[in-house]
C-alpha cells in the first residue's frame, strides 16, 4: 500500500492570472438582446458565438461558401421532415438552387405523395394497428408500386419516376410535393428502399424485384453525386439509420474508385444523438479533412433556422457571422 504524502500545503500552490489565462468563453461572443421590429438577419447576428449557436452560424457560412465556390451540396432525409410540414420550404430551397441532389429513405415517398394527393398524411398507427388497418391505404401503395414498375422497366430512378407521375396527375397538393418539384426542376431525387420497412411493401401490387431495380438505379446516381462532393456539403435531416448507412457505403465505394473526397462539411440534424448518424455522417467522413456538425432539436424549428442563415449568408457573404 502506498504511503500518504505529508499534509498538502496550499500556500505553495502556483497561481496564474485570470487576465493571461486561456479561457473558452469570452464576453465578445455573448448574445445581444433582441430589438423590436428587428430583421431575421439581425436576430441571428445577436445569437451567441458559443457552442451550438456558434456552430450553427459556422455551418451556415461553410455551406454558403461552398455554394458560392460552385461546390456540390446534398440533402438526405427521413420521412419526419415531410410530416412536420417542411415540404414547401424544401421545394423553395430547390427552386433557389441550394441543393444539387436530394436523397431519402422509402417513407418519404409515402408522406410526400399523400400530401400531394389528399393534403394529409401520417396515420394513427396506435389506433389502426388494432384491426390491421394500418398501412393498407390503396391509393398510396398503388401509385408508389406503379412508379417502381415504370422505373424498373425504363431504367430510371424511383424518385425521378414518382415525381414525374405526380406532376402528370396534377393533384391538388402538387405544389407542396418535394418529389414533384425535384422532377420539374431537374434535381435528382434518389430513393433508398429497405425492403419490408414501408407500408407500400404490404400492398397487393408490390414487387420487390421492381423496387430493388429502381432503388439500385437511385443508389448508383447517389454515388455519382458523392463522387464529386469534395469541398462540398452533405446534410442529413432526420434519417437515423438508412441514409447514414447509404452515405458511408457510397463514400467507401467512390474512394475505392479513386475519388479522394476530402474537406467535406457534414451536418446532421435530429431530435437526439444517434450512433449511426454521428459516426457515419459527422465523424468518419471528415477524418480526411473538413468539419462535421450535429444539431439537436425539432426539425420544424432547427432546419428553417439553418436554411435562413444560409440564405442570408448567400445574400451578404462578406459580413455575416
Amino acid at each position: 500500500m502506498k504511503k500518504l504524502p505529508p499534509k498538502l500545503d496550499l500556500g505553495q500552490l502556483r497561481l496564474n492570472s485570470l487576465f493571461t489565462r486561456v479561457s473558452k468563453v469570452n464576453r465578445a461572443d455573448f448574445a445581444r438582446p433582441y430589438k423590436i421590429n428587428s430583421s431575421f438577419r439581425r436576430f441571428c447576428d445577436r445569437l451567441p458565438n458559443i457552442l451550438a449557436a456558434g456552430d450553427l452560424k459556422t455551418a451556415a457560412a461553410l455551406f454558403a461558401d461552398a455554394r458560392l465556390d460552385g461546390q456540390s451540396t446534398m440533402l438526405a432525409m427521413g420521412g419526419h421532415p415531410i410530416k412536420v410540414g417542411l415540404g414547401p420550404l424544401i421545394v423553395d430551397l430547390l427552386a433557389k438552387g441550394l441543393f444539387d441532389c436530394v436523397s431519402a429513405n422509402g417513407s418519404v415517398m409515402v408522406h410526400d405523395l399523400e400530401i400531394a394527393l389528399a393534403g394529409a398524411t401520417s396515420e394513427d398507427a396506435d389506433q389502426s394497428l388494432k384491426d390491421g388497418a394500418f398501412g393498407v391505404t390503396g391509393e398510396t401503395g398503388a401509385m408508389i408500386n406503379r412508379a417502381a414498375r415504370v422505373a424498373s422497366e425504363t431504367g430510371q430512378g424511383l424518385g425521378q419516376t414518382l415525381g414525374r407521375l405526380i406532376n402528370e396527375l396534377k393533384p391538388p397538393g402538387v405544389k407542396d410535393s418535394v418529389l414533384a418539384a425535384a422532377a420539374r426542376l431537374g434535381v435528382p431525387f434518389t430513393i433508398h428502399v429497405a425492403m419490408g420497412t414501408d407500408v407500400y411493401h404490404i400492398h397487393p401490387d408490390r414487387d420487390f424485384s421492381q423496387l430493388g431495380r429502381a432503388t439500385q438505379t437511385d443508389f448508383e446516381t447517389f454515388c455519382q453525386w458523392v463522387a464529386i462532393l469534395e469541398d462540398g456539403v452533405f446534410l442529413n435531416l432526420g434519417s437515423a439509420v438508412i441514409m447514414p448507412e447509404v452515405f458511408l457505403k457510397a463514400i467507401t465505394l467512390v474512394r475505392n474508385l479513386g475519388f479522394p473526397l476530402r474537406n467535406l462539411t457534414t451536418i446532421n440534424m435530429d431530435f437526439l444523438h444517434q450512433y449511426r448518424s454521428r459516426v457515419n455522417v459527422v465523424e468518419r467522413p471528415t477524418k480526411e479533412g473538413g468539419q462535421g456538425f450535429y444539431f439537436i432539436g425539432h426539425h420544424e424549428i432547427m432546419f428553417p433556422l439553418l436554411m435562413g442563415l444560409i440564405i442570408e449568408d448567400l445574400a451578404y457573404p462578406d459580413d455575416f457571422i
